[in-house]
């Protein structure tokens, strides 16, 4: 699975997932994507589509959080 498929496996469910739980299922989804073998590269390639998993990637990676609010407004333009 590449970049692109991962993005778009997380934004078809993430519409139906508890709001109050996104964060964790986030971690878990995160979580599952490293032990079917992606690696730091692709977990970076993805981050800058969705707050909520780069969060989690952030987490994952033991990266500071870096403020993305400017890669989400250049999505926008």
């Amino acid at each position: 699975m590449n970049e692109e498929q991962m993005l778009d496996v997380w934004n078809l469910f993430k519409e139906y997932l508890d709001k109050k739980q996104i964060d964790i299922i986030a971690e878990k989804y995160v979580d599952m994507l490293a032990d079917y073998g992606v690696d730091d590269i692709e977990f970076k390639s993805m981050l800058g589509n969705d707050k909520d998993l780069d969060s989690a990637i952030n987490y994952f990676l033991e990266m500071d959080d870096v403020d993305l609010d400017d890669a989400y407004d250049d999505w926008d333009e």
